[in-house]
């Protein structure tokens, strides 16, 4: 029975009166504490903020994010299925340790890119400087919580890369022991994704605490780029690995003891085969112990030294100094004088320059897509040989072939996802007021810019695949041939992926980019191979004589002749538009101004 002076409480439907309700107690709701409010927080920056998102979209980002992560290890599951249940026949015992390994790998992998990902944001920025520094939060308590916060962003991703494999691997592989099994698969995976995150989050640490923060953001980005190129450059090898899984792993080589994902692959097996394990496991299981303990020891260790010199420099600031660039200066005075000779084209050139390193967010697409285009490219060029029991790397002659086509198309794809990717559009009203609409001089100076850029790597790269990799033939034919393909797949891929832009780089967003996610994935897993395969087939008939190189170098010209008429018209029309698009309406209302 309710005590005295309680009130009852009251059914859903009753009707009180103002008078019952007045002299009601009030009822006294729990009040979170100080620390479930700062992880709330920390949580809450690492998916709003502009990095992961500036269009206001972070849970619809989330969702993406969580779905491109967690899909992977659920479809090669179910393509197990047709190998495993082929009628009379049994999967070798060395290709069930392959399909092992893709797991512990993907997980290690896939930790790795998410913590390189927010590495600029699992330590304090100014914000929190400057916002949380004056309340009264002891910076104990601030640490605490963006360590747990970190902890729980760290385990969501985990279990998302990891959860569906196991749900579906028992039936696709039909495992002699199944509880043996799941114990070494979430065990195994586990450690290897724990390991990905630790490495890196201890790397940060060091290098933040020994370096302190202005010298580490002059190397923060050539990092990144090169351990993304590093974990995708593995994965990607994962089908050539797999093929000689038993050859590589028997050999003992030097190599084997060098790659992570090998020493999380023997922790798997030591689990699942027992006492009856093959002798190698047990080495590389014993050395990704005794990793794992000291990736997650060093992390342990030096994040709180790196955040208090991280929060340190912060509140002190860092003088920084211009520097003229020696060779900078010569070649845009170059470029200005010869392609670049409009006064709209060098204000664009300068305008992108300055975004592409100043923008966090542009920043990392750049790390991303130029890690994936080099991973790529390392990936298809390469091919695993053993010879009198050592590892070694040998380039195969098509997948050197390959390698222009592999730079044009991502270096103009992460050019253009680049521009459309802008971290903050509050400013953009500016150009309308001094140019109104983009015109073809505004676009066509981005378009060359990013061809130019195209050309230079595309060249670059077949330069290095032809000192590098075995390529030392001099029939000018072969030059020539890889001279006119560079150049004419930078020309036609730059038309191509920037036929309906129409706005100036970082101004402009992309409509409904929130629900087209699945489309934006056709150009990169329909396009490009398509791309690549037609270019390797063709180069050889294009290097055979001096007409085939001429009949290429027409098609191409006249390609680019259809697509740049098509973009002018679109331009033309787009500038010609007087009804209301991209937001003209709530233009003065942004102003703060009224029609």
């Amino acid at each position: 029975m309710p005590s005295v002076g309680q009130a009852p409480k009251p059914s859903r439907d009753e009707v009180l009166s103002l008078e019952v309700l007045a002299r009601r107690a009030p009822v006294e709701e729990e009040q979170p504490t100080q620390f479930r409010v700062l992880v709330r927080h920390f949580l809450d920056r690492f998916f709003t903020n502009e990095l992961a998102s500036a269009e206001g979209d972070a849970k619809t980002r989330l969702v993406q994010a969580a779905c491109a992560i967690g899909i992977p290890g659920f479809v090669v599951a179910l393509y197990l299925y047709t190998p495993y249940h082929m009628p009379h026949q049994v999967r070798p015992y060395w290709a069930q340790v392959g399909d092992h390994y893709f797991y512990v790998l993907y997980s290690m992998v896939a930790m790795g890119v998410v913590t390189i990902f927010e590495w600029d944001l699992l330590f304090p920025d100014l914000l929190d400087v400057f916002v949380l520094s004056p309340l009264p939060v002891r910076s104990g308590r601030m640490l605490r919580a963006r360590v747990a916060a970190i902890f729980i962003l760290m385990g969501a991703a985990l279990f998302d890369s990891s959860f569906l494999a196991p749900i579906v691997l028992p039936a696709a592989t039909d495992p002699p022991h199944l509880f043996r099994f799941w114990a070494a698969h979430l065990l195994a995976v586990a450690a290897s994704g724990i390991f990905g995150a630790a490495f890196f989050l201890a790397l940060e640490g060091i290098l933040l605490g020994v370096l302190g923060d202005r010298l580490f953001r002059r190397i923060a980005l050539w990092l990144q780029g090169f351990f993304v190129l590093v974990l995708l450059t593995l994965l990607f090898l994962y089908p050539a690995l797999a093929g000689a899984m038993g050859a590589v792993l028997q050999s003992r080589s030097g190599l084997v003891f060098c790659v992570p994902s090998f020493w999380f692959l023997g922790i798997y097996e030591c689990v699942l085969e027992g006492p009856a394990v093959v002798p190698v496991f047990v080495e590389l299981a014993r050395v990704g112990f005794f990793a794992l303990v000291l990736a997650i020891g060093l992390a342990v260790v030096s994040y709180p030294m790196a955040w208090w010199r991280k929060t340190r420099g912060l509140v002190e600031g860092t003088a920084k100094r211009e520097r003229r660039n020696v060779i900078a200066v010569p070649m845009s005075r170059a470029l200005h004088a010869t392609l670049a000779r409009s006064p709209a084209c060098r204000a664009m050139w300068q305008f992108i320059g300055q975004n592409l390193l100043r923008v966090p967010r542009c920043r990392m697409v750049l790390v991303m897509y130029g890690g994936m285009g080099a991973a790529l490219v390392l990936a298809t060029m390469t091919r695993v040989s053993l010879a009198q029991g050592r590892i070694a790397f040998v380039f195969s002659p098509q997948g050197l072939r390959a390698t222009v086509p592999i730079v044009a198309f991502w270096t103009v794809s992460g050019l253009r996802s680049t521009f459309l990717a802008p971290a903050d559009q509050r400013g953009r009203w500016i150009f309308r007021v001094i140019l109104g609409k983009a015109g073809l001089a505004e676009v066509g100076a981005a378009k060359r810019w990013v061809f130019l850029w195209s050309v230079a790597l595309s060249l670059a790269a077949a330069g290095c695949a032809r000192m590098f990799g075995g390529l030392v033939t001099h029939n000018w034919l072969f030059v020539a041939g890889q001279v006119v393909v560079a150049l004419g797949w930078s020309l036609v891929l730059t038309d191509l992926f920037f036929l309906n832009v129409t706005t100036i780089p970082f101004t402009g967003a992309r409509s409904n980019s929130a629900t087209n996610f699945a489309l934006l994935l056709i150009p990169y897993l329909g396009f490009f191979p398509a791309v690549v395969m037609f270019t390797v087939a063709l180069e050889p008939i294009i290097e055979a004589s001096l007409g085939h190189l001429a009949i290429a170098a027409g098609v191409m010209a006249g390609a680019h002749l259809l697509l740049r008429a098509m973009h002018r018209s679109r331009i033309a029309e787009h500038v010609q538009r007087i009804d209301a698009d991209e937001d003209e309406e709530e233009f003065p209302l942004r102003l703060g101004l009224r029609y």
